[in-house]
């Protein structure tokens, strides 16, 4: 499968406006709370051109693409609705419009607050971190929704037997969804190429991992 990544109309606009990654964001939220027309306009440039940018990577070739909002889990519920949500719906909306079929995965950092949220922007996999459990995670969302995720990536720290039971673990609870194994985020720095290895590995054989603990 190929896969196509974008930064999503939020994070974007966090990374232009604050100019860097930040701890607390308090540049772009003054702005969204002082100035908020402007940032709107700067959401909804970001979210039609993003848009823009997902139909190439797809006519390129992307059987799915994947949205990272990563910064809006920084945003309250209430915020969440009214600069991230709208520009999250209006990407896909219009990828959606011209490319129908192509399943569109949206990604939130610290996003447990904000998961029933995330089903409603109209994507077709809610990407979980590792805050969440599997299972709550699933049950806060649509059927309809596929999930993805959401072993800690610094669960790849360990032992092979301890990221082999994660993996088993998290593989159960999503039983009966849509579910693409994955990490909650990222691959950290310094993780061991070994263990990284068992990760993919024991992913790519979990029906017979499933089968000899049964």
């Amino acid at each position: 499968t190929v896969l196509g990544f974008v930064g999503a109309p939020w994070t974007l606009a966090a990374y232009v406006v604050e100019g860097k990654s930040s701890k607390n964001y308090s540049v772009i939220k003054s702005m969204a709370f002082q100035n908020p027309e402007l940032l709107h306009k700067l959401l909804n440039h970001f979210a039609e051109s993003i848009a823009i940018y997902l139909r190439y990577q797809i006519d390129s070739g992307a059987q799915v693409v994947q949205m990272f909002d990563s910064w809006a889990g920084q945003l309250s519920p209430i915020d969440y609705e009214i600069f991230a949500a709208p520009y999250q719906k209006r990407v896909v909306k219009l990828v959606k419009e011209t490319h129908p079929d192509t399943p569109i995965i949206l990604y939130i950092s610290g996003s447990a607050g904000v998961l029933e949220r995330m089903g409603k922007t109209g994507v077709d996999i809610v990407s979980l971190d590792w805050t969440v459990d599997m299972a709550e995670g699933c049950s806060r969302l649509p059927e309809k929704i596929g999930i993805q995720g959401n072993v800690d990536p610094g669960l790849l720290f360990g032992t092979p037997k301890a990221i082999r039971e994660r993996i088993i673990d998290t593989v159960k609870k999503a039983k009966g969804r849509r579910h693409i194994l994955n990490l909650g985020h990222g691959i950290l720095p310094g993780t061991p190429e070994s263990n990284a290895q068992v990760f993919f590995e024991d992913g790519k054989n979990i029906n017979e991992l499933l089968k000899s603990v049964s």
